[in-house]
């Protein structure tokens, strides 16, 4: 069980990256940390859906397998971390050019 908990919050904080990778550069950049590196980033951009559909697929998983196995109230504060994290990926992903634009009014 506990190999589902481990596995959906990587997946959770791998989507939460992934979904930020075209407002991390931005974000940088208002700070003064651009360069040439932030170039990486428009690769990773491309497999953000997937990565982001992979991961709520495992937060799903852990959640049944958790209600199936009857350990759900003594996990529920793992999953429900997972599933804000996913959750505030999909919402990054998903606002990404209105915080973009919000980023670039601030330069």
């Amino acid at each position: 069980m506990q190999k589902y908990i481990n596995l959906s919050y990587l997946a959770s904080l791998s989507a939460l990256g992934v979904a930020t990778c075209c407002v991390l550069p931005m974000t940088m950049m208002v700070f003064g940390l651009g360069g040439s590196w932030l170039a990486i980033f428009g690769k990773i951009a491309s497999a953000s859906l997937y990565v982001l559909t992979i991961s709520t697929v495992l937060v799903m998983a852990s959640w049944l397998a958790s209600y199936r196995r009857r350990s759900l109230l003594k996990l529920k504060w793992w999953l429900c971390g997972t599933t804000a994290i996913t959750g505030f990926a999909w919402i990054v992903l998903f606002n990404e050019a209105r915080i973009n634009d919000y980023l670039i009014m601030q330069m």
